[in-house]
């Protein structure tokens, strides 16, 4: 019986060896492998093509539907994969986000299909964190405005705003979240929290304090979000969020462009009731240089560049693969998304 079960196996594996070795893969991250190309290579040496995004830019779903006709995995950046795609992906067997994120994937239509979805969680919380506590400390001490005035011949000393003592406002709990309250308590801030899927009793463990939402926006001296994009939470910083905000305070966004709604943000800008915003995420990538918030001086924008550091890139890289191949191969990934799915195999 052991013997026959080794059989077994051992020719179930050579099965799966061989449908992984005539695998396609489809891989759009710009910066996959750019670090570590070791990355590349592995996973070039185990199926039968990989497919790069040439594009320079994350893709639509026009451009997806031309690509994945013949694809088996796909690595995904932030690219919208939508029913349609997904359906123009007959050979598809499992859709790999490299990040954590998984609000451009309709996972419903690949769940219907069969299709594993996974992520890398954890790969990226702490650069996104460090990245939230830079463009804070950018926006308070004005250090953009100052080095540009600097560089372009005046001395020109200009009182800004201490970190010390703020209270920070945090709308989002998770990974990075959790990551962006360790890093601001050493500067002695108090940090506010809102999260309504996060249990009330983290808040011991991490020293920060629960607050509803219309409390935490009237209290805080900056608030950062570190929340999904969904239907829900679609422009969820309004005019009514902005106008219980504290007049005058700041505004981090290093989550998703969706969460904004560009006129009321532009709006409480301009009247003062917003003193500055720092963005890492638009909803349109690149975003339009004609823009009116590039025009004002107490906006930081940033390229969505939160996880793009060497440690967190190789981590969501080698994650990512793993979870690509895993599947091909037919074991469970360790992070998989929709473990429904399972069901339907």
């Amino acid at each position: 019986m052991i013997g026959g079960n080794a059989t077994i196996s051992l020719e179930n594996s050579k099965e799966m060896a061989n449908i992984l070795k005539q695998s396609v893969i489809l891989v759009t991250p710009k910066s996959y492998g750019a670090n570590d190309y070791s990355l590349k290579t592995e996973l070039e040496n185990q199926v039968s093509k990989v497919s790069y995004n040439n594009l320079g830019r994350s893709l639509n779903e026009d451009d997806l539907i031309s690509m994945v006709p013949e694809v088996d995995g796909f690595i995904a950046g932030l690219d919208y994969i939508t029913k349609k795609v997904i359906q123009a992906a007959p050979r598809l067997k499992v859709i790999s986000r490299y990040g954590v994120g998984v609000d451009r994937v309709d996972i419903d239509a690949a769940t219907s299909r069969g299709i594993i979805v996974t992520n890398t969680p954890g790969t990226n919380s702490a650069s996104v964190a460090e990245l939230t506590i830079g463009l804070i400390l950018a926006l308070l001490r004005k250090i953009c405005q100052l080095n540009q005035s600097t560089k372009s011949g005046r001395w020109a000393l200009e009182n800004s705003i201490s970190l010390k003592n703020k209270r920070m406002g945090l709308i989002g709990f998770g990974a990075i979240g959790k990551e962006t309250a360790l890093r601001l308590q050493p500067f002695g801030c108090t940090v506010l929290v809102c999260d309504p899927f996060i249990p009330p009793s983290v808040q011991k463990d991490y020293s920060v304090i629960f607050r509803d939402l219309e409390s935490l926006l009237s209290e805080s001296d900056v608030i950062s979000l570190h929340m999904p994009a969904t239907r829900e939470t679609e422009k969820f910083v309004n005019a009514t969020f902005l106008s219980k905000m504290k007049k005058g305070a700041f505004l981090i966004n290093t989550a998703r462009g969706e969460l904004l709604d560009h006129d009321a943000v532009l709006n409480a800008l301009e009247s003062g009731q917003l003193a500055g915003l720092a963005i890492d995420a638009f909803d349109q990538e690149p975003p339009n240089l004609q823009d009116p918030l590039f025009a004002l001086e107490q906006v930081i924008a940033t390229p969505h560049c939160g996880s793009h550091t060497d440690e967190a890139m190789n981590s969501m890289g080698r994650m990512a693969l793993e979870n690509c191949l895993a599947s091909l191969r037919g074991e469970i990934p360790a992070h998989i998304v929709n473990p429904e799915v399972l069901q339907k195999k």
